[in-house]
């Protein structure tokens, strides 16, 4: 897993974990607003990488090898990790393994294991598969059928297709199984006291599961709804927005959970 890093003179780590169908540098608004005060990291995530062409492993693993990484560098405290969607899936297993000290967290929109039948999961998984894979074949036409336009410019869409281009069918299959049915520990204990869920408006409907198991597992969570935009808009369409409720969380932290360990 290739990591970049941005700022590392700054005292605050800031990690931030991109979702699915996209690349790393799906963080590219918000890194200049940020990393004269942060220093940031920014995994290139298995599957999603262009310059190591691999699979997707698991959200397990990711997991663990970002908590691996972080210790092998001295990392022992971070100051926040935000994740979106698949990417929060990571931020909620990395909370749950308690290997690293956390002063604030961010699940944007991110998806929890699935409290269904097996068989209902792996339909699902089956369903998305598809939608994705079939958008890898027919190209931007497609796309525009899956995405708003409305909210997403054909640039938007483009870079999506260029991703689509390198990523594998095995990627795609992996990245929906496992963000759909991944395992987390019966008795959840994280060392962070302050995690927030973030969501759209337009998405209320979709992440009502997900609202109802954080609320349940990660008690101390507090919720924060935004307008204007759908799951996993604010990177692309309001990074300035996102920064600047990143940089909120980070100012409200203790001073001794602030900077890096």
């Amino acid at each position: 897993m290739t990591i970049h890093e941005y700022g590392q003179e700054n005292k605050k780590l800031l990690i931030l974990v991109h979702p699915a169908v996209v690349m790393w540098d799906y963080f590219e608004r918000i890194v200049p607003l940020m990393q004269e005060n942060l220093h940031i990291i920014i995994p290139a995530l298995p599957g999603y990488d262009e310059d190591e062409i691999n699979d997707f492993t698991s959200v397990e693993e990711i997991a663990e090898e970002l908590a691996d990484w972080l210790l092998e560098h001295d990392h022992k405290a971070i100051s926040c990790i935000y994740g979106c969607s698949m990417g929060g899936a990571i931020v909620a297993r990395f909370l749950a393994d308690n290997r690293v000290k956390v002063g604030g967290a961010i699940i944007d929109g991110g998806i929890t294991p699935y409290q269904l039948p097996w068989i209902i999961t792996r339909l699902i998984a089956i369903r998305d598969f598809l939608m994705i894979y079939i958008g890898k074949l027919g190209g931007i036409r497609l796309l525009e059928n899956f995405f708003s336009t409305d909210e997403y410019s054909k640039e938007d869409l483009k870079y999506i297709d260029k991703v689509l281009k390198f990523v594998s069918a095995r990627t795609i299959w992996r990245t929906f199984e496992s963000c759909n049915n991944y395992k987390m520990p019966k008795a959840i204990q994280t060392n962070c006291e302050n995690i927030e869920y973030w969501y759209s408006k337009s998405e209320i409907k979709d992440r009502k599961w997900d609202i109802k198991y954080v609320k349940k597992h990660f008690q101390k969570s507090t919720f924060k709804m935004f307008e204007g935009i759908g799951h996993g808009g604010l990177a692309a369409l309001k990074p300035k927005l996102m920064a600047s409720e990143i940089k909120r969380i980070i100012k409200k932290l203790p001073e001794s959970q602030k900077e890096k360990e």
